[in-house]
């Protein structure tokens, strides 16, 4: 059996002089589809940032982590497995970076193209063909400062798929989007879930859990308030607790909505 994408044992990370996860155990296997779902501040970035190495835990004698097995990592070979799509990556990219040089900087692990990085032309290839999948062909020479915030986060999906990742780490995926590119981009989520790829989708938003997605883990505080099937626990009393507010929950198409 392929080792799990990700084990956590008795997990507390710290972020200043706050616990931003508190004793978490947590484990997702390789291809998995799962949802970490929570209000603002629970810790849900914290959780990403710890499994792309960013930030780590406390020392301690029962704690421990391992991703796809392993336990050390150079962080550069960890993130050429693992395709993230954060709104810190898009922050980060230039005014004048074109489509092509945001998924270009997938290969090098940066946040944009530098003077030193040399792309080979099998690399320019596998850009263009990363936008191509995505059906953004167009943007490869199109500044980021000049695409619509969908067009945005779809050349962040093709960063993300440029260097064939196992499985892909949304960071609240929806945020700044309109409506029509919430639909368009729930539609790409599922046609990557389908073409086996790992989801790891980490949302505030129930309306944004695909159906391919069949387990959730609920944070709140830093803590798992509960992990298992999203039939079990999207309910309107469990979600009401999560996210202290009285919530009504509606399910059509195998999506779930909050109102």
């Amino acid at each position: 059996m392929a080792p799990p994408l990700l084990s956590l044992k008795n997990v507390t990370v710290m972020r200043g002089d706050c616990a931003a996860l508190r004793d978490v155990n947590l484990e997702i296997a390789a291809g998995e589809h799962v949802c970490i779902l929570g209000p603002n501040g629970c810790g849900k970035s914290t959780l990403i940032k710890t499994i792309t190495r960013e930030c780590y835990p406390l020392a301690a004698d029962r704690c421990s982590i391992s991703i796809l097995g392993r336990e050390r990592w150079n962080i550069f070979e960890l993130r050429s497995l693992l395709g993230i799509v954060s709104p810190d990556l898009l922050a980060s990219c230039t005014t004048e970076a074109t489509g092509r040089d945001v998924v270009l900087s997938g290969f090098f692990s940066s946040t944009r193209i530098f003077p030193h990085h040399h792309p080979e032309p099998e690399l320019l290839a596998r850009a263009e063909a990363a936008l191509e999948r995505l059906g953004i062909a167009h943007l490869v020479n199109r500044p980021v400062a000049h695409m619509s915030s969908g067009e945005a986060k779809r050349t962040l999906i093709a960063r993300a798929l440029v260097h064939g990742p196992k499985t892909l780490l949304f960071d609240e995926p929806s945020n700044a989007l309109d409506i029509a590119a919430q639909l368009q981009l729930r539609e790409t989520l599922r046609e990557l879930a389908q073409s086996g790829l790992g989801i790891l989708l980490v949302t505030h938003h129930v309306s944004e859990i695909i159906p391919e997605i069949e387990r959730v883990v609920l944070l709140r505080e830093g803590r798992i308030l509960a992990d298992g099937p999203k039939a079990t626990f999207l309910t309107e009393e469990t979600l009401s607790n999560l996210f202290q507010a009285k919530v009504r929950l509606g399910q059509h198409d195998g999506y779930f909505h909050l109102y």
